[in-house]
């Protein structure tokens, strides 16, 4: 069986960039700073020197800059693992900058007493859409419905490893995913349908 398909929840309504580009603070023209007398010079040591000190202002403006961007889960990068050591998570470089912080953000939000809401929030980090969470009292569980994504959120991996660190440990859950209605894809061509596979379809919309 292949993932996502019934193994991890129940199928409702059944009739997935690494490197952001960094902004690079240009090298200032610090010659504008200085008195006149030293925009007439003809002296090619002065602009030399002028020159190696604007690269090296550069540098240090871009490296403040990045490490401003790694306090911001978001922005972060190469401080993901310590973001994810403080957090008890553990640190695996194989997996993408996204997944990562997607755990990153669950974990953070996950902190404190465990509430419905507090799953609901959880489980949003990592769809990227609206999320429900039904107790189910009389049978020790609650249902997390995936309601503003069609199909299986990715990374549901991470997702569960979350879910098992904050809920309580008596509880069980099953997760419910939404699919397209068949009144949906009626407007679709045949010669449109006819090259969207099954998967495709379920989650066309």
């Amino acid at each position: 069986m292949a993932y996502g398909e019934s193994q991890y929840g129940t199928l409702l309504f059944s009739d997935q960039s690494e490197d952001e580009d960094s902004s690079v603070v240009p090298i200032p023209d610090i010659s504008k700073s200085l008195p006149d007398i030293y925009h007439k010079s003809q002296n090619g040591n002065l602009k030399k020197l002028l020159d190696i000190l604007a690269e090296q202002i550069a540098i240090l403006n871009n490296r403040t800059e990045d490490i401003r961007a790694q306090n911001i889960v978001d922005m972060s990068t190469w401080s993901l693992s310590r973001w994810e050591q403080e957090l008890g998570l553990s640190v695996d470089t194989s997996k993408s900058f996204d997944t990562r912080r997607e755990m990153i953000k669950a974990k953070l939000r996950g902190i404190g007493t465990t509430t419905p809401q507090m799953i609901q929030r959880t489980a949003s980090a990592f769809s990227g859409g609206d999320v429900s969470v039904e107790e189910v009292p009389n049978e020790y569980k609650f249902i997390v419905r995936f309601i503003g994504v069609l199909g299986i959120p990715p990374n549901m991996t991470g997702l569960i490893q979350i879910l098992e660190e904050i809920k309580p440990a008596h509880l069980a859950y099953e997760f419910a995913y939404t699919y397209t209605f068949w009144e949906s894809v009626k407007s679709l061509l045949w010669s449109s349908a006819a090259n969207k596979t099954w998967n495709e379809l379920r989650t066309y919309g």
